[in-house]
């Protein structure tokens, strides 16, 4: 099928998926890039290919040409891409040993890199309050590089989803700029889930009086904090390597 009219109706409805609530409506979202395109297909979860006229990227599924002008206007970048996708949303899987909970993390590019560093560093599964940004915002995707299509990733309440963790024994790790444990020296769990906290606020109160411990990253006093990302891929290279 070739679109060339920007008002053709298909192309209206992939274009509403720039915003949350038809994504929620639809189960599905926008997608940009040969390679985050091809992370997407290798799981399975490509409903449809939208290429630029006359480009080449054979994938068996189905397939939408377009012009220039439709690319543009479908992108969420300033420069388009030629290749993009309309994808299933990710369908949730049990979680495993090794969990980190976001407690309403809001920026995007924090939260690509987040998901990026849990991929490299074993965590089986990434736990999102239900106030922290879309999974599927363009730039929290483009910031994962396609990682989000190889992890767990599932929404809960935070609180009473901590509170049933520690009645299966899973120790639930804070953090803390200052105070706690060095991180270099913490003990090894089998199950555990570390808590990251909002960019401004930290932690909440209610999820803070839930941790077993605290761990924190030595680093010059010069310094007051680091970035939320930093720090969690900080966090979670020192517990990958115990």
């Amino acid at each position: 099928m070739f679109i060339t009219s920007s008002n053709n109706e298909h192309i209206k409805e992939i274009n509403k998926l720039k915003e949350k609530k038809y994504r929620d409506k639809t189960n599905t979202f926008l997608i940009e890039g040969k390679h985050i395109v091809l992370e997407a297909y290798k799981e399975g979860l490509v409903k449809e290919l939208i290429l630029e006229q006359d480009e080449l990227f054979p994938l068996n599924c189905p397939t939408t040409y377009v012009t220039k002008e439709i690319l543009k206007k479908l992108s969420s970048m300033e420069s388009y891409s030629k290749i993009m996708a309309v994808t299933e949303k990710i369908k949730e899987k049990p979680f495993g040993e090794k969990l980190l909970i976001l407690d309403d993390i809001q920026d995007p590019g924090n939260m690509g890199t987040i998901i990026r560093s849990a991929c490299a560093f074993g965590i089986d599964t990434i736990v999102l309050s239900p106030k922290t940004v879309d999974l599927y915002n363009p730039k929290v995707i483009r910031s994962t590089q396609g990682m989000l299509f190889h992890i767990n990733i599932i929404v809960r309440e935070i609180v009473p989803f901590i509170k049933e963790l520690k009645k299966d024994n899973y120790k639930i790790i804070g953090t803390k700029v200052t105070d706690g444990n060095d991180v270099r020296s913490s003990k090894i769990y089998s199950h555990y889930a570390l808590v990251i906290g909002n960019e401004g606020q930290g932690i909440s109160m209610e999820v803070k009086d839930l941790c077993s411990e605290y761990l924190y990253i030595r680093m010059n006093e010069q310094v007051e904090s680091l970035n939320v990302a930093v720090a969690t891929s900080i966090l979670l290279y020192e517990l990958y390597n115990k």
